[in-house]
């Protein structure tokens, strides 16, 4: 029977690039490649309907249960990654829809989180402009050896910020809701409260899972705490932040300053108001775009559509 496959927010138009979709004709699917981020879950399901497979990159589209449940056709829903909030798994596997994942870079996220704080330190972005505009040194920057940085969330990508800024010269702080004394030490990381990580780091980066105890974790409380020359780094996910309560620290100086790869709109509309904040360093969500990533994930992908139709599929991911 022939099968439809939907590679969905292909934005750079690369997937083809990543993996021989083609060699899948000869199993009876056929891939489409959907590039534009879908505008609302009626467009979602009118363009999905007939689609037996799809693939999804990391959290760009959702799949909540009032999605998955308009499309009846449905059978297997690939994430690239091992985990996709975006995602209801358990409204999947009720529905009797498979989903499976695939290896993902663990260097990615890491260098871009420190590529944005060097250049938020140094006030990269304002200078280059001010260069373009003949303009020469317009700003002193900040050195990261000797000062303190903060992580929230001492999991895989919190470890290697952490080994980073001791590379840097930097003290090391760490919390999260469930970090031990032991893995502190393993990491060479001083375990501290909440507050008194903000309080005492000159940079906090921010490295945990979205869920809802997650969410809104840093408020104006940590961000006055943070003080005005305090960066804050966000490369995980945006609604860990409040929004309304970042925008205000960056307008009214409460921090030094913010570099952000994640956001609590994404792609981020037009008018934002982080889009006119002053202080910032903002990516649109670079920290698994790269060649070396899209391979494992596209080429993961691929592996799983492959050991679904064979039978035996892989990677599979269950509610938990």
């Amino acid at each position: 029977m022939q099968q439809r496959l939907a590679i969905l927010d292909d934005y750079q138009d690369v997937a083809h690039g990543f993996a021989d979709w083609a060699a899948l004709e000869q199993a009876g699917v056929t891939a489409s490649v959907f590039r534009e981020p879908f505008q609302s879950e009626d467009a979602l399901a009118a363009a999905l309907a007939n689609y037996q497979i799809v693939i999804a990159m990391r959290e760009r589209t959702p799949f909540p249960r009032t999605v998955l449940e308009r499309l009846p056709g449905l059978k297997l829903l690939v994430t690239t990654g091992m985990a996709n909030a975006a995602i209801d798994v358990a409204a999947a596997t009720e529905l009797g829809i498979t989903v499976c994942g695939t290896p993902g870079s663990p260097t990615a996220a890491p260098e871009l989180t420190w590529a944005l704080l060097l250049a938020i330190a140094r006030n990269l972005p304002s200078e280059e402009n001010s260069l373009r505009a003949g303009t020469w040194q317009t700003s002193v920057g900040m050195e990261l050896s000797g000062k303190t940085l903060g992580v929230v969330g001492l999991g895989k990508i919190g470890r290697r910020i952490a080994a980073y800024g001791q590379a840097f010269g930097m003290e090391v702080l760490a919390w999260s809701q469930n970090l031990t004394d032991e893995a502190a030490a393993e990491a060479g990381v001083q375990k501290v409260s909440k507050e008194d990580l903000f309080e005492n780091s000159d940079v906090v980066s921010l490295h945990l899972r979205l869920s809802p105890r997650s969410e809104d974790i840093v408020g104006e409380q940590e961000l006055r705490l943070l003080g005005p020359e305090g960066i804050l780094v966000n490369t995980s996910r945006g609604p860990l932040v409040n929004q309304d309560a970042l925008v205000r620290a960056l307008n009214e100086g409460w921090i030094r300053g913010a570099a952000l790869d994640v956001f609590d709109q994404e792609p981020l509309p037009a008018g934002h108001p982080l889009l006119s904040a002053p202080n910032t360093v903002l990516s649109p969500h670079l920290g698994y775009v790269t060649a070396e990533s899209y391979r494992q994930f596209y080429g993961g992908a691929f592996e799983d559509v492959k050991a679904w139709l064979e039978g035996t599929p892989v990677r599979v991911i269950t509610a938990e």
